[in-house]
């Protein structure tokens, strides 16, 4: 099963994700967090800055996820997209490429669990841009996508709330015998 998890910046995506690797209903699962900051140690711009060949190696990072069984991560091809669609370094015809290319691999997830931002506060991490309003935008992007790739996702589920609320839904969402 491949487990997504989409949302602007700093809503807990990465955090949700540790949060389910201690759980014994996942223990044959591969999980996979942001290599941000990996990635521009390596001089590969983020954020509004990024670049077709950036956005190219992000993608090429939600495939090698793709190619495997059983994993949950905590980025799927939707949130590339979405920084694709807002960067300013790309000019439109790339942007709609990239958004073509990455579309057709919407359909590979099992379940894209969207973390909705509502409530949740900016963190700044170093890395991720802080930018209250690019965040939103980032955020109205993500959920544009999701409207319309709607007939190629498999399950689409909002999350919301605290960690333990997010956990406690993906199980139940997963594992409905379980509750």
């Amino acid at each position: 099963m491949k487990i997504g998890f989409t949302g602007t910046m700093s809503v807990g995506k990465t955090t949700l994700v540790n949060a389910l690797k201690d759980r014994a209903e996942f223990k044959d699962y591969t999980f996979t967090t942001e290599r941000s900051k990996y990635l521009r140690d390596l001089g590969i711009p983020l954020n509004t800055d990024s670049t077709l060949k950036g956005q190219v190696i992000f993608l090429a990072e939600r495939c090698s996820e793709l190619l495997q069984e059983n994993i949950i991560t905590d980025r799927t091809v939707v949130d590339v997209m979405a920084f694709t669609n807002l960067s300013k370094s790309m000019n439109p015809s790339e942007s709609y490429a990239y958004y073509c290319l990455a579309s057709k691999l919407i359909g590979d997830y099992d379940y894209i669990f969207y973390i909705s931002p509502e409530g949740v506060d900016m963190e700044d991490n170093g890395v991720r841009e802080t930018d209250v309003d690019y965040r939103a935008d980032i955020n109205t992007e993500i959920k544009s996508i999701l409207s319309v790739n709607t007939g190629s996702i498999k399950n689409l589920v909002k999350l919301k709330g605290n960690t333990e609320d997010r956990v406690e839904k993906v199980i139940s969402t997963i594992f409905p015998n379980i509750y």
